[in-house]
């Protein structure tokens, strides 16, 4: 189970791009229900995740490159990359934000995500001033959407 909130992103802090970061491509075979390709940095993966916003179920299965490629070349829409830094959450030593800043397309757009171990901990979140507007339960922001937007 995937329980993550999602915030915008329009200053971020000075020294993100010190923080470890992994290069992100991926495209998307159906966006209901959701199913990914994605090369993280030279990993490829298969995911499907259930519907939801807040919480959805999540199935990560290893690809090799070549069945990455072919299945990349069969996606809809636009193909998404991105930056993903990993930086610790203050005081809370499990939590780590996820910033997500998008090249190509998207360029300039940035996203936070945050993934919790309980419900009760997603809610109880307070997120760091730097984060945005909470567009979790939008959907507005969830990736499968951005790649099919014209």
């Amino acid at each position: 189970m995937e329980i993550e909130r999602k915030y915008l992103v329009t200053s971020p802090p000075e020294n993100y791009e010190s923080f470890p970061h992994h290069f992100i491509e991926q495209g998307y075979l159906s966006t209901d229900p959701v199913v990914r390709v994605r090369k993280e940095d030279e990993s490829y993966i298969l995911t499907y995740k259930s519907k939801g916003l807040l919480a959805r179920e999540e199935y990560n299965l290893p690809l090799n490159e070549d069945s990455y490629h072919h299945l990349i070349s069969k996606t809809d829409g636009c193909v998404l990359t991105k930056r993903r830094y990993l930086i610790p959450v203050e005081h809370c030593d499990h939590l780590t934000i996820e910033l997500d800043v998008f090249e190509g397309r998207y360029k300039g757009l940035m996203l936070a995500e945050v993934e919790f171990e309980s419900l009760e901990e997603a809610h109880s979140f307070t997120p760091p001033s730097w984060f945005g507007k909470d567009v979790t339960l939008s959907g507005e922001y969830q990736n499968s959407r951005l790649s099919q937007m014209p």
